[in-house]
């Protein structure tokens, strides 16, 4: 075999939980380990390790990754209390992701990977819809209440110096109830902004924007406000140039300019509706399995997944001995992501084509017929067989020698 291809900078490589952990490790003894001498930093980002290490090591990584610029990331456990007793935990530690995207202070894009005979739900839809969610603040980062019938709650802020506000949310004299408080700051939507403006340069796509500022006059008009002043004042020109458009509308009026689109732009959501829109776009584009998904910070920084979980039932049927079906495409795209992303920062163009080529070998394995069990549902190709996870993966490595 000819040399393997080398690397000057490291990658953060961040392990995971269950089947994808399992699958993480196939991916690259089979796709990557025979063609690139593999740089990483490792983190173990395993739920068992991150209690052992009281999280620790989800900072450490998110750290990492600031400091070498890309990191491609496992889908890992956010524990519930189901967890709590099955991996003996000490706490309920909080959604790596939640963490690494407050320390980076990312914008995630999340874009369908599109392949010959897995028809959208939604016909007209001939080009990828990519979700950009705001990954900051709201009900994530919420603090809430349950409230007894005679109390009344009341939003207080104190300034700086001490003098207060105060407004009336509700006064609950007739029933008991629930309250909840939720903030996002001035500084993180405009890193939101200008996150999804360089992104929609980059891939030459509309961007965009919607939220309830009608309703929400204060919080969501805010977000509005602040994406408006960022466009007039720094992109609108590089707009035009590129022959772009930045586009804001209400969420509800996105959601059925969405569904009767061809798709071809970037949507810009607050982190609820982002997490929502997200997968109902990965479900109409066919699986959440062929969903790819990179956070990207305002400074620069990208980090690499795949958009869908841990895979919990195969890896209980994987524990048994038993045979998987579970499609890899997302995972081993967090690898090409990060692998042309590194190769771009470092100007090693044969790193980049490379990821180009695994990208290219996957999607025509599933378009000759050969797919895991998901996608053969789903397929409408004629001669189609459903194989095995790791079969799967030395189909793509078949097509990628010979590439």
């Amino acid at each position: 075999m000819a040399d393997k291809i080398k690397m000057t900078t490291p990658l953060v490589e961040m392990d995971g939980d269950e089947m994808t952990r399992v699958i993480w490790k196939m991916i690259k003894d089979i796709l990557i380990l025979p063609y690139v001498d593999l740089k990483t930093e490792y983190y173990d980002l395993g739920l068992e390790h991150r209690n052992e290490t009281n999280d620790k090591v989800t900072v450490d990584s998110a750290e990492a990754t600031k400091k070498y610029g890309v990191a491609v990331k496992c889908a890992t456990i956010t524990p519930n209390a189901a967890r709590m007793t099955e991996y003996n935990l000490k706490e309920m530690w909080k959604s790596p992701n939640g963490t690494i995207r407050a320390i980076l202070d990312g914008t995630v894009f999340r874009k369908p990977i599109i392949v010959k005979g897995i028809t959208p739900f939604i016909p007209t839809w001939t080009k990828p819809i990519t979700i950009a969610r705001h990954a900051y603040g709201d009900i994530y980062k919420n603090t809430e209440m349950a409230v007894s019938q005679g109390s009344k709650a009341e939003l207080v802020v104190t300034d700086k110096d001490g003098n207060e506000t105060r407004k009336l949310i509700h006064d609950f004299k007739n029933s008991d109830g629930i309250v909840q408080g939720v903030h996002n700051l001035d500084s993180s939507i405009a890193s939101f902004a200008r996150a999804c403006f360089n992104y929609a340069l980059d891939a030459k796509e509309d961007l965009w924007f919607a939220s309830k500022d009608t309703i929400s006059k204060t919080y969501d008009h805010r977000f509005k406000d602040i994406f408006a002043e960022i466009f007039e004042n720094e992109y609108k020109a590089k707009f035009e140039a590129a022959g772009i458009e930045y586009f804001y509308t209400l969420i509800d009026d996105a959601v059925a300019r969405v569904i009767r689109s061809n798709g071809g732009y970037i949507w810009a959501c607050k982190n609820y509706d982002g997490d929502v829109m997200s997968d109902m776009v990965a479900t109409a584009f066919g699986s959440l399995g062929m969903m790819s998904s990179v956070l990207v910070s305002p400074d620069g920084v990208y980090e690499y997944e795949a958009a869908h979980g841990t895979v919990q039932r195969h890896y209980y049927k994987h524990l048994k001995g038993e045979k998987t079906s579970t499609n890899s495409v997302a995972t081993i795209f967090a690898w090409s992501g990060a692998l042309r992303k590194r190769g771009e920062l470092d100007q090693n163009s044969a790193l980049s084509e490379f990821a180009d080529k695994l990208e290219k070998a996957t999607i025509q394995t599933i378009e000759d017929g050969v797919m895991t069990g998901d996608l053969f549902a789903m397929s409408t190709l004629e001669n189609k067989q459903s194989v095995d996870t790791e079969t799967f993966l030395y189909e793509i490595n078949k097509r990628l020698r010979n590439m």
